[in-house]
């Protein structure tokens, strides 16, 4: 009965993740587009994104801290979620672009403040229905959310010809969002009580293993190109046509849907040494990405998806095995900080080496053929 219970929870989540990547992500798609053609300069969208993603990523250190010592971990999540998505169709009055702006910041900031706590309460869950898959379920409603958004506001734009329209029409996917939100917290006030007490040994600090982890994904991290740089390199080189970019990144959004079913599967079954093949796999991208062949580029896009999927549900589903669940947003929030903030040097990096490729290339393979040994040792560790 519990094991239904849970992933009853595991769903509904997942359906809020789904609506919720369908409203931000569709707004992503093109948030850029819309500063310019409000005014801003190229260096102004280019601070606010990288600025936008930093607060975002830093802020979860402390939101998954405050969440362990309230306890409150429903508030936290819902007055998170209601920034994040509320901010979107908000975009669709800025008439300046400085307000388009901070409604993008408000929106990652939402993120920021609810990812840890909603995490700690899906691994509560996860517990009952098996850590991998119910991760890897939740990530791969995640990305079903994250390939229509796009689609949306494409085909909006495509009817409507304004950026405006296309942000009003993700106004029905965040309010199907808060409602079904509003109807999990009031399923279920307690999640936590859907995994049993055993006794968690009350530590000081976070244990060793889960240092040791954070250092070996932040080494997959800072090689994991971002896709605006890949994108970037297909327009410059002409291997992929234009209107084919959005495809290949809608093609690498259901691939990551799909190995984060699989990779969550196996990771139950065969838990850490699951991470190490997708950090050899997440090693083979980069040569192929940016290459100037459009046949290397898919395959390329494949194995990015591969690995985006992979790693979305293995890493998030090992920390709770680690961690003692009273310190899990606590971790989940020190693990996003670190990820995001390698993420970001890696990807800042890899755009000042894109002169010379080969370096560029050597930088991402070699970082995420590091991460191999320190992932190896966690595989030796009970």
């Amino acid at each position: 009965m519990n094991k239904k219970i849970a992933i009853r929870f595991v769903i509904l989540l997942g359906i809020i993740s789904l609506l919720s990547d369908m409203t931000y992500e569709g707004a992503r798609s093109i948030t850029g587009p819309y500063l310019a053609l409000l005014g801003a300069s190229a260096t102004a969208v280019g601070f606010v994104a990288g600025f936008g993603e930093l607060i975002g990523y830093s802020l979860r250190l402390l939101s998954g801290y405050l969440s362990d010592r309230t306890g409150r971990y429903w508030a936290f999540t819902l007055v998170g979620y209601s920034l994040n998505l509320l901010a979107i169709p908000l975009l669709a009055l800025a008439g300046r672009w400085e307000i388009a702006a901070a409604l993008m910041i408000t929106e990652r900031v939402g993120k920021a403040l609810r990812t840890p706590a909603r995490d700690a309460m899906l691994s509560h869950a996860t517990k009952e229905v098996g850590r991998g898959w119910g991760f890897g379920l939740h990530e791969a409603m995640d990305q079903i959310g994250a390939m229509t958004g796009p689609l949306i506001v494409a085909v909006v734009f495509a009817w409507r010809g304004s950026y405006q329209a296309g942000f009003a029409a993700l106004l029905l996917p965040t309010l199907l969002a808060l409602s079904v939100l509003i109807t999990a917290r009031w399923l279920y006030p307690r999640p936590q009580e859907l995994e049993a007490a055993k006794g968690d040994v009350q530590t000081r600090g976070l244990p060793r293993i889960f240092w040791l982890y954070l250092a070996g994904v932040a080494l997959l991290a800072a090689g994991f190109a971002d896709f605006p740089l890949i994108a970037f390199h297909f327009a410059k080189t002409g291997n992929v046509p234009e209107a084919w970019i959005p495809i290949f990144y809608a093609i690498a959004m259901g691939i990551d849907a799909l190995a984060a079913l699989l990779f969550g599967r196996l990771f139950d079954r065969y838990g850490l040494h699951v991470l190490l093949a997708a950090a050899l796999i997440s090693a083979g991208f980069a040569p192929l990405v940016f290459s100037n062949s459009f046949g290397a580029a898919l395959a390329g896009m494949v194995l990015w998806g591969i690995s985006m999927g992979a790693q979305e549900s293995v890493m998030r589903a090992a920390i709770a095995g680690m961690v003692p669940r009273q310190r899990r947003a606590s971790a989940y929030g020190l693990f996003n900080s670190g990820y995001g903030l390698a993420w970001f040097v890696g990807s800042a990096l890899m755009g000042l080496l894109y002169a010379n490729l080969p370096a560029l290339i050597a930088f991402s393979v070699v970082s995420q053929l590091l991460a191999v040994p320190l992932l190896y040792r966690l595989t030796t560790q009970k």
